[in-house]
């Protein structure tokens, strides 16, 4: 019987056996012990701390306003123009900066699908701008999405985010089971 195939059976059962041995099966329990701190003798209580002061709550940043102009407006067409490209399975890379588009094409195999059962376009609107991104809101056959777009100053999307919409279910990209 060759060498490795006699360790393959033997290692196991020897593990098993030597496991089962009273010498063994002690040396697997910790050298030492931990004293128990609800074995000593009670002892005067600690002094109390005094209580703490209440923080002041610093007030939260309000975000900016949205504005009802588009930052770029280009941002419109240039969404339009991605969308029918990820839903045709041909993004236009070209749109986008050089980051984003990398990152693009790393998520393509799961955006693809997720776009393409969106179904066709059913209504697209614009909702406002803030930071300098702009955001809209494009109802599909079945999916409602939000959608943010950036974009750099030489005309490219530098930011691209959707999203379900507020308030709408998570869009389902698989079609109902059959009865």
């Amino acid at each position: 019987m060759p060498m490795k195939r006699f360790l393959t059976i033997a290692a196991p059962a020897a593990l098993a056996v030597a496991l089962t041995l009273p010498s063994v099966a002690a040396a697997q329990v910790a050298a030492g012990t931990v004293p128990n701190t609800f074995d000593r003798p009670a002892t005067a209580a600690p002094t109390p701390r005094p209580a703490p002061q209440p923080a002041q709550a610093a007030a939260p940043a309000a975000a900016p306003a949205m504005s009802p102009t588009p930052a770029n407006a280009a941002s419109e067409e240039t969404l339009r123009t991605i969308i029918a490209g990820l839903q045709a399975g041909t993004p236009d890379y070209s749109l986008l900066t050089d980051d984003l588009a990398t990152q693009m094409r790393a998520q393509a195999p799961t955006i693809l699908p997720i776009m393409q059962g969106f179904g066709a376009i059913q209504s697209f609107d614009f909702v406002g701008s803030r930071s300098g991104a702009d955001m809209f809101v494009v109802n599909f056959a079945n999916a409602e999405t939000e959608w943010i777009v950036g974009m750099e100053d030489g005309g490219k999307v530098a930011a691209l985010l959707f999203r379900p919409a507020e308030g709408s279910a998570t869009p389902s990209t698989t079609p109902p089971p059959a009865q």
